[in-house]
Order: structure tokens, then sequence, then C-alpha cells
């Protein structure tokens, strides 16, 4: 199978008759790890929102395709089963499901009715996954993000991905909220799935996460688009310089506003 390819051209995308998102640009490719940077209110969740499908973004203009399929046209459902994963930033509890029946139902809709993955099989490799990240046995039987803390939540939804081997995937934020000990246990089952098999779009504010997994390409964005792209050093230099930085060099009037 060939590599998995995400192409975002000229994607807009508005919410409440406001255009958050102005006419992105951006490819993701297996092997690649791309960092999407930038201050709060550029459009970073709303471009991974309405990849998934949410229904509260509105797309007003542009495309994205994943491995040639017309992406924007799919339901989330179709979306999640052609290989896109997102790890959202505030992870949903869902009372009454246990994780572990969460994951193999998620894992069966990607196969045919006729080939449900066996369950002993399943909860070997479930059981192993967890081990590789750290997450106690326990949770396999609790309900999906019900009582856990912000870290729980986010290596969760890293099991769900590594559990569910996407195409593609969207990381939002995932270091939101994180102590430097959970931000090494997430980066660390992140970068054990990398592979030219898998793509990921790293959503983030901070250089941080991305010192234990190394981007192959990084970007700005603000205004709704991005504004520049490099490699790692760009995300060292925001690091050192700010947002302000950049804005000022480039002749941008908006002002910036950064999570404290």
């Amino acid at each position: 199978m060939a590599r998995p390819e995400l192409i975002i051209e000229g994607l807009r995308v508005g919410i409440e008759g406001r255009e958050i998102v102005k006419g992105l640009d951006l490819t993701v490719r297996g092997g690649e790890v791309h960092a999407v940077m930038g201050p709060n209110g550029t459009g970073k969740s709303t471009m991974a929102s309405a990849l998934m499908g949410h229904p509260s973004y509105e797309v007003l203009g542009g495309k994205a395709t994943l491995d040639g399929q017309d992406l924007l046209a799919m339901s989330v459902d179709e979306r999640a089963r052609a290989g896109l994963f997102l790890a959202m930033q505030y992870p949903a509890e869902i009372s009454g499901v246990s994780n572990a029946n969460f994951m193999r139902t998620a894992l069966n809709a990607r196969r045919a009715e006729s080939d449900p993955v066996p369950v002993m099989q399943f909860h070997r490799e479930l059981k192993a996954k967890m081990e590789s990240l750290q997450i106690d046995q326990s949770f396999a039987e609790r309900y999906v993000n019900e009582g856990f803390s912000g870290g729980e939540k986010k290596r969760n939804e890293i099991l769900q991905m590594a559990v569910l081997r996407p195409r593609i995937a969207v990381l939002d934020e995932i270091d939101s909220g994180l102590d430097i000990d959970a931000v090494k246990l997430v980066a660390g089952g992140v970068s054990q799935m990398l592979s030219e098999d898998l793509g990921v779009l790293i959503i983030t504010h901070y250089q941080r996460i991305l010192n234990y997994i190394n981007p192959t390409n990084v970007h700005v964005m603000m205004q709704g688009r991005i504004v520049r792209s490099g490699g790692p050093e760009l995300a060292m230099e925001l690091e050192a310089r700010g947002y302000e930085w950049l804005r000022q060099e480039l002749g941008i009037d908006e002002p910036i506003t950064e999570e404290a």
C-alpha cells in the first residue's frame, strides 16, 4: 500500500458566521511529522475539527483529500474508517462504555463485518500497548475517560491511536496541561508508532513536546493561514523569541494573544 497522504488546499472554515481558517495549504505524508504552532485564536484547533467533520464548523472553501479521496465529502465515521485519527484537546467522557469495548468496536468498524478481530488477540495486543505506554491494566475496564486525570486522558488518546493504527493522526494540543513526565510518556508513545505508514500532524503552542518528537516540518499559523514553514530550528526560534517577533517581522497587524 502507498504511503498515506493528506493534502489540504485553500481550506477556509467558519463558525457562527465568522471565518477562522482563511486559506490553508498543507501536505502531510507517511513518515513525516508536521508541527503546526501559533498563538491562540489563529485557527489551529478549528482546522483539526473541520478535518474530522465536527458539525459546528462550516467549510467555506478549499479542499482536503486523504489518499486521493475527498475527505470533506465523507461523514465523520467514514473519515475514521479511511484512516484519519484526531486526538482531541479535551477528550470526552463516555459513561457506561469500557475502554476495551470502545477500542475493539472502533477497530472492528475499520474491518469487514465478516472479519472482526478475535477477542483474545485484541486483548493480548491491548495489554502490550498499555504496558508500553505505562498505563495500568485496570484502565481497560474503566469507562472511557471517566474519572481520568488530564494526563491519563491524553495517554488514553495515544493508546487509542496505537490500537487503531491510523494513516494520518492529528494531535490537537496533546501536551496541553501535562507535566514534563506526562509529556515524555505521551511523546514516547507517539514516537514508537512513527513509520512510513503513519503521518502525524501535531498542533501545539509550545516547543517542549518537540524535544521528544522530532518534527520533519514546523509551520506557524497566524490569521487563519500558515505564514512560515521550516525545520525544527523554527520551533526553537519561536521558543526563544516568541510569536510577537514573527508578527512584527511579517507586518501582521492582528494582536497576539497567548495562553498563560
